[in-house]
C-alpha cells in the first residue's frame, strides 16, 4: 500500500518569529524588517497563538492617515478604522488565528491556505500552543524528492502492491516529477486504481499511464490511457 501521507510536522519550521499582545506598533514593524516576514503569530501567555499580526493589518494605519473617510465609510469599515487607530499588537491583529494542526496533511494545509487567502499558517497542538509555523513553499518541499526516489516508492507501494504477478512486466520511469507506467496488465480496470495510487505519492507531478491489457470479463487484450 501507499505510504502515509506526509504531514504538517515533516516539513514545518520550528523557528518563528512572533510577538506578545502588548507589543508596540514601532516593535511590531521592526521585527518584520528584521526577519524579513509579512506576518506574526500574536502569542498570550507561555505560547497560546489569540491572533495574527500581518503586513496589511499595519497598512490600515497609512491608509486612513493619508485619505479623509466619510462617515458612512468608516461605518463600512469599523474594524479597519479600529485597526488604523490601534498601537498594539492586540489592538492590530486578526482575530481567531487561522491555525493548523501538526498532524495534518500537506493537502489539507494547502487547502486552509487556498480557501483563506494566506501565505502561513501557525501550527498548534490541542489547546493552541504554538509548535511551529508552516508556508507555502514548506508544501512545495515534498515537490523536491529525486525522481530516483519516487520511482522507487512507485514500485514497492503500487506495482507490488496491484500486479504481484506482473510487477516484473511493468516500467516505471520518471522525469521531473511525472510518472510514466507501461507495461502489459492482465486485468485493465486496476489501472485507475494505480494512477489514483500513484498520484497520492508525495513528490508526483503527473502520471502518464500507457498499460495494455484485458478488460474484466473480456478476452481480447486492448490498450487502457487514462
Amino acid at each position: 500500500m501507499p505510504e502515509t501521507p506526509h504531514i504538517v510536522s515533516d516539513v514545518m519550521s520550528q523557528t518563528v518569529v512572533a510577538v506578545g499582545r502588548d507589543a508596540r506598533f514601532k516593535e511590531i514593524v521592526q521585527t518584520m524588517e528584521q526577519w524579513k516576514v509579512s506576518a506574526m503569530p500574536v502569542l498570550e501567555g507561555e505560547g497560546r497563538v489569540i491572533g495574527v499580526v500581518s503586513e496589511a493589518d499595519l497598512l490600515f494605519k497609512e491608509e486612513f492617515h493619508e485619505e479623509q473617510q466619510t462617515l458612512s465609510e468608516q461605518r463600512l469599515r469599523l474594524s479597519d478604522v479600529a485597526k488604523a487607530g490601534g498601537t498594539t499588537a492586540g489592538e492590530l491583529m486578526s482575530t481567531p488565528a487561522i491555525t493548523v494542526h501538526p498532524d495534518a496533511t500537506l493537502a489539507q494545509a494547502a487547502r486552509i491556505m487556498a480557501v483563506r487567502h494566506v501565505k502561513r499558517l501557525p501550527v498548534v497542538d490541542d489547546v493552541g500552543m504554538l509548535q511551529g509555523i508552516v508556508s507555502r513553499a514548506d508544501l512545495l518541499k515534498v515537490f523536491l524528492r529525486s525522481d530516483d526516489d519516487i520511482e522507487e516508492e512507485v514500485r514497492r507501494t503500487v506495482v507490488s502492491y496491484l500486479f504481484p504477478a506482473f510487477s516484473h512486466a511493468i516500467h516505471v520511469t520518471v522525469h521531473e516529477g511525472v510518472v510514466t507506467l507501461r507495461g502489459h496488465v492482465r486485468d485493465t480496470s486496476l489501472v485507475s486504481v494505480a494512477v489514483r495510487l500513484v498520484r497520492a505519492i508525495e513528490g508526483v507531478v503527473d502520471v502518464e499511464p500507457q498499460l495494455t491489457g484485458e478488460s474484466a470479463g473480456a478476452g481480447e487484450p486492448e490498450g487502457h490511457t487514462v
